[in-house]
Formats: structure tokens, sequence, C-alpha cells
């Protein structure tokens, strides 16, 4: 007698990336592999991994760039850029190699001192968990008490805030929550201020569609959305955390920091949104300074993928730049 092949299972979200089972059973298929911090002996960065919260495993990734020795050894604070990765708020680690290296590399070149933040993802951890996760990384960060990086060489009177993909949707709200006082929170720390932002790619969305965006895009994000985020009190894609333009949405005036820098690229499939988030801030009377950059020809997260390209170095140059104060 043979023996039958058990049923198969039915999905409730199935992607290239990754796959979520009417049972709960989650197999992602992108951004699994970790690597371990320390020394990078091409970058001269050291990094370490350091628990926010025991209770939910939440870690950050510290970076920190050679210093120079002597007397002048750690006398110049440096910037604190908070990173937050990528992967649609489903995929991802802040310990991935993918990222490691471009931790490295943006530290190495910009000389700052980095908190890359790894958040709970969904599904397993709806939102607002990210959310929740990444304000925590940032209070801590700008606390400068829990690390001694930080207390050393930390400035919190320059905190950056950068992400990409889902990550720079992070970046976002975490700008719009930096900037304002509210039931639910007290702001950062006395002396915190962030004082740029970077979104790379940034995911965003919503119901109406904008100039150059896709039908499929809008059905896509949609999905994802009721997947990551079941509990949206009937808002879906409007939610004001995907779409910062939605009716309700947080002004945008309210965005913490003097200085953004929106990328995207030719072919992203994200760029529409994107760009439609830059015109909306330029549009809305915040009184920093809004800059576009779109790399021609690429795709969603190609710096990421490729870094040997040649528009992977001319973006890595534009973000280095940016963060370095030019």
């Amino acid at each position: 007698m043979c023996e039958m092949d058990p049923p198969a299972s039915k999905m409730r979200f199935d992607s290239p990336a990754f796959r979520v089972h009417e049972d709960g059973r989650v197999e992602r298929f992108f951004g699994t592999d970790t690597t371990d911090p320390g020394f990078d002996a091409a970058t001269g960065v050291t990094s370490k991994d350091v628990v926010l919260d025991a209770a939910t495993g939440v870690f950050a990734r510290l970076y920190l760039p050679a210093l120079p020795d002597g007397a002048d050894r750690g006398r110049e604070r440096l910037p604190i850029l908070v990173y937050f990765h990528g992967g649609g708020l489903v995929l991802g680690s802040a310990a991935s190699q993918m990222y490691h290296g471009y931790l490295n590399s943006v530290v190495s070149r910009a000389g700052v001192l980095a908190v890359s933040v790894d958040y709970r993802l969904a599904p397993e951890h709806p939102i607002p968990a990210a959310y929740e996760d990444s304000w925590l990384a940032l209070s801590w960060a700008a606390s400068r008490v829990g690390d001694p990086w930080l207390s050393e060489h930390g400035d919190a009177g320059r905190i950056f805030l950068a992400g990409d993909s889902g990550g720079a949707n992070i970046v976002h709200n975490m700008a719009i929550k930096a900037g304002t006082r509210s039931t639910d929170h007290d702001g950062l720390p006395a002396g915190a201020v962030v004082e740029r932002a970077l979104l790379l790619h940034p995911m965003f969305g919503g119901k109406e569609p904008v100039d150059g965006e896709a039908a499929d895009t809008r059905y896509h994000m949609e999905k994802l959305w009721a997947l990551i985020c079941p509990d949206g009190d009937g808002l879906g894609v409007d939610d004001p955390r995907l779409n910062p333009m939605a009716p309700g949405a947080p002004s945008l005036r309210a965005l913490a920091g003097r200085r953004l820098l929106v990328c995207s690229a030719e072919r992203d499939f994200a760029r529409a949104r994107a760009a439609a988030y830059y015109q909306a801030v330029k549009g809305s009377g915040w009184p920093g300074t809004a800059e576009w950059l779109e790399s021609p020809g690429e795709e969603h997260g190609f710096f990421l993928l490729q870094p040997e390209r040649d528009e992977s170095s001319a973006l890595m140059d534009r973000v280095v730049a940016f963060l370095s104060g030019e």
C-alpha cells in the first residue's frame, strides 16, 4: 500500500520572498543569513551586539569607526546614526551579512557611530511591534547611558535616522514621533536632537493611486499590509503609518530634523510613492531642506544587492556626503 503525501498547507500569503501558511508557519527565503559582529579589517570598523529588551530579544548592532590614537582619541564626539533595515517589516536582520557589510562601509566613510536596530518582524509580531521596538532603540541611543561607546563617543545632539524600504518607512514614523509629543510618549531625552533623516527606497502605500504608480503595486501592498497590520481599525493601506498623506495623518510639518534626503530608483516599484512623499514634504511648509535622488536604470534595493555597481557607488557617495554634512 502506497503512502499518501500529506495534504498541502493552505497559504495566507505566497511570494518569492516568503510564505505564510494558514497554520501560522512562516517560511522566509531571503534575509535569513547572519554574521557575527567584530573587527572588520577592510574598513577598520568594530561592531558588537547589545540586547535592548531581554523579554522580546530586541537588540542593536553598534558600529564604531577607527578612532585616532593618542590624546585626540575620543575627544570629538561622533554623530549617532540609527539605522532600520529593510524587508517589508517581514524580512531581514541587523545581523545579516548584507546589512553588516553596508553599515561597515557607511560608518567608515561617514565617520558616524551607528546603531542598527533588530526589531521584531511580522507576521509573528504584527504592527505596532516594529515601531515600538524602533522607538525603544532610538530612545536608548539618544540617552547615551546604555553602552560605553555611546556615552564616550556619541553626540546625542546630532542624531541621524536612516533606513531602506520597510526601514525607510520606520524612519518616517520615528521622525514624526520625535517631532511631536502626545499622550503615549514624552519625546526623546533632553538634549537629543534628530538632525537628519535618510529614506532609501521607502515603502509607502495608499488607497488612491499616485502619478506613475502601477495598479499591481497597490494590490500587493494591500495584501502585505493586511498581513503585517491585521488590526488596523479598518483603515487598510490608508493607515497613516503606511500612507503619510492619508486623511487624518499627522502633518508632515512635524517631521523632526533639518535635512531630509529621499532616494529612489528609476525602475523601483515604490518610486511613485517615494516621489509623492518628497513632494508632499516640500509642499507642507516643513522648515527643513528636503532633497531627492533618483538612480537611473536601477531597481528597488539594488545598492544592497549589488554594491559593486557604478550606481551603487554613486548612491554611497551621496549618502556619505549627506551624513557628513556636505
